[in-house]
């Protein structure tokens, strides 16, 4: 790994009902990277932002629920005012192995990319670990339609364990994106727009009850929203509509 030290690197938590899983996620994170991890409760039901202070974490309460994306909106903007360089996205619900942090940060060290993705196709066993069959065909076949669209090659889109540089927080419009799961597609489509570099490292995911996961109805919305995205960036990127939220973000 890069000689680098990780003192601004911060680790965003992006949290909802999570307490009977988030210390076994804390627990995952290697040393050197719990100097900052912010942790976004989305107006759990549980006591996820209690048991968030009294592990020594930098705690911000949503009175009301915003959604996965409107979660994201708050972890990366606070991140990015305490003067964090990188962020690491983790879902505190134990799904993805935290211990693969290093792994995700080196490529933005080094300067090889401005974000990285954690990939269950390059883990190579996704079906093994528990993913529904359905949700593993939908996931190979919106990856691949996203392909053909950005003309880049990517591995997964629908991964939630990712890191981010700060040049890229900073050039893509992620305030004007949805609140809801479609963010993440957003987030890589505007990337895309704006010409930022990505990797991807493998990464194994856990399927049990505790771990978050969204229904066959959601599922399905989602990948029509996915679509949306993908048709938009088609329009913007070829000229025959403009989006704002695909430009970048206006210098201060």
């Amino acid at each position: 790994m890069s000689d680098q030290k990780p003192s601004n690197i911060f680790i965003v938590l992006p949290a909802y009902n999570a307490a009977k899983t988030l210390h076994r996620t804390l627990d995952e994170i290697p040393q050197e990277f719990r100097r900052n991890i912010i942790l976004v409760d989305d107006a759990s039901k549980d006591n996820t932002a209690e048991l968030a202070r009294e592990a020594g974490l930098t705690v911000f309460v949503h009175t009301t629920n915003r959604g996965y994306g409107g979660n994201q909106k708050t972890c990366y903007s606070e991140a990015l005012a305490a003067g964090a360089d990188m962020m690491v996205m983790l879902h505190p619900d134990h799904q993805y192995d935290a211990n693969v942090i290093p792994h995700m940060v080196q490529p933005i060290l080094e300067g090889e990319a401005d974000a990285v993705f954690g990939s269950r196709m390059l883990g190579g066993r996704p079906l093994e670990g528990g993913m529904p069959w359905w949700k593993y065909n939908a996931n190979v076949l919106l990856t691949a339609a996203a392909n053909i669209i950005f003309r880049r090659y990517l591995t997964e889109i629908h991964s939630g364990f990712r890191a981010y540089s700060r040049k890229y927080l900073e050039t893509v419009r992620f305030m004007e994106n949805s609140d809801d799961f479609i963010f993440d597609t957003e987030i890589i489509a505007q990337g895309m727009s704006n010409k930022l570099t990505f990797r991807e490292v493998p990464i194994v995911t856990r399927y049990f009850p505790e771990a978050s996961s969204i229904s066959l109805k959601r599922s399905i919305i989602y990948g029509l929203g996915i679509l949306r995205v993908l048709f938009k960036y088609w329009l913007h990127h070829n000229g025959l509509f403009r989006f704002k939220s695909f430009e970048p973000q206006a210098r201060q």
